[in-house]
């Protein structure tokens, strides 16, 4: 058997996504790309587009805006600790995503919360206030 050692010199955006484990599934990321949720060097692209060692990706998932660079290409999913080699994330975005983590816990920390479940006569009235038109 000839095992490849190389890396690609090119790789989908979808599968290095995948193989990165900034998504779960392929399709998920295939998803992301086409609905303009990953930049590649700050332009929309289609999942098969060809990414390079250098480029830099913008990837925006679940509120969180990631900047990374590409260091490694990789087609296969690994442990989490090789798919972290893959790339390097720029430091001005690190420190963004702690800011919006701190302000989202603070506001989930600030919003009222109720005491008790409503009751059925309450959830009645509830219901009743949300219908009106």
């Amino acid at each position: 058997m000839n095992m490849q050692t190389t890396q690609p010199a090119r790789v989908r955006i979808d599968k290095w996504l995948w193989a990165a484990r900034f998504f779960k599934t392929r399709g998920l990321a295939a998803e992301a790309v086409t609905g303009g949720h990953v930049h590649i060097n700050g332009e929309r692209s289609k999942p098969s587009h060809p990414i390079k060692i250098g480029d830099v990706l913008k990837i925006t998932k679940a509120g969180s805006t990631f900047v990374i660079t590409v260091m490694a290409l990789s087609e296969r999913r690994g442990a989490a600790s090789v798919a972290q080699t893959l790339y390097q994330e720029d430091a001005d975005s690190i420190t963004r995503r702690e800011q919006q983590r701190v302000l989202y816990k603070l506001n989930a920390l600030a919003s009222p919360r109720p005491l008790k479940r409503p009751d059925k006569r309450e959830r009645r009235q509830l219901k009743a206030w949300l219908e009106k038109p």
